[in-house]
């Protein structure tokens, strides 16, 4: 039997929102580091980030000038200790 890989996993990350100015991206990837993975605008109001990240469960909320914002896209999510919803992506 083979051991699964435990190779790291590109993941795209995208963000839509003409009126942001600076977007991040903050979760258990990162110790939820609102300054630490900054998304680059590619077109005006589109925004992206690729993350190398190895395998398994993390949650994450987009940091939108200043505003913590779960991604409209995820496709889970689940309750924060903050009274919000963090989004939730499976690697």
């Amino acid at each position: 039997m083979k051991k699964k890989s435990k190779k790291n996993v590109r993941v795209l990350v995208t963000y839509a929102d003409p009126l942001a100015s600076r977007v991040f991206l903050a979760g258990s990837f990162n110790e939820w580091n609102p300054e630490t993975a900054a998304l680059n605008q590619v077109a005006p109001g589109n925004w992206q980030l690729e993350l190398s990240l190895p395998p398994g469960r993390y949650e994450y909320l987009f940091v939108v000038d200043s505003k913590w914002l779960a991604d409209p896209l995820a496709r889970d999510s689940c309750p924060n200790p903050h009274g919000g919803t963090n989004s939730i992506v499976q690697v």
